[in-house]
């Protein structure tokens, strides 16, 4: 994988281990599995992130349950074919274990790429301005991780007005939110959604105008 896109989507994570692991996928004979790290938020509430580990990783009790980890990785996509319909699933790829810091921010993602759908902008009913971006992060063989990341305030407006296809520089949190999905039949399920919480971002401009756009939120 080129230097730059290992640069250009970098996730630091420090948690415990909620669930035991789930083997996911297999790829070179290179097994794969599914863990859920609870992260601890300045607030003291905790974000249930989902991480895919490679069995090279879980050896021994790394990864046991309830087990506090640090993690680097990315943050990825992929599509699940769920009901017939196509649905984007996100999980945190663990690339190394890491030493805990104590003065280290618990979770961290850095990415690079562009604005791949028109931003939603709206404001709550407490006029809180919110904007929904969809960002593109190219990854290696012609891949692409395509993040939700959700802005507030002056990033919330600053990200509304910009362009598909502006490549912007993205400073945050994973983040997860659980919500209400009202089935056919009926019956009320709880799902949780997973996206970057925006604390700063800055527009990448071509190398000829040499500069950098940045908008830093501290309501994020």
């Amino acid at each position: 994988m080129k230097i730059e896109q290992m640069n250009n989507n970098k996730v630091f994570l420090s948690g415990t281990v909620e669930s035991e692991p789930k083997f996911s996928h297999e790829t070179f004979g290179e097994a794969f599995y599914e863990i859920t790290l609870l992260v601890p938020r300045l607030s003291n509430h905790l974000d249930r992130v989902p991480v895919t580990v490679s069995e090279k990783l879980l050896a021994g009790d790394k990864f046991s349950l309830g087990k506090y980890v640090c993690i680097k990785g990315q943050f990825r996509s992929y599509n699940k074919l769920e009901d017939g319909k196509s649905k984007l699933m996100l999980t945190v790829f663990v690339r190394e274990l890491c030493d805990f810091e104590e003065d280290m921010n618990p979770n961290v993602i850095e990415i690079t790429g562009y604005i791949c759908k028109e931003p939603t902008y709206r404001t709550t009913p407490f006029n809180r301005e919110i904007c929904d971006v969809l960002i593109a992060v190219n990854r290696a063989y012609n891949k692409s991780d395509y993040l939700p990341c959700i802005a507030w305030g002056r990033n919330a407006k600053y990200v509304s007005e910009l362009a598909v296809g502006t490549k912007v520089n993205i400073v945050g949190r994973i983040q997860s939110r659980e919500y209400q999905k009202h089935l056919e039949n009926g019956e009320v399920i709880t799902k949780i959604a997973y996206e970057v919480s925006v604390n700063k971002v800055m527009e990448e401009f071509s190398s000829e105008d040499g500069v950098l756009m940045e908008v830093n939120d501290d309501e994020a």
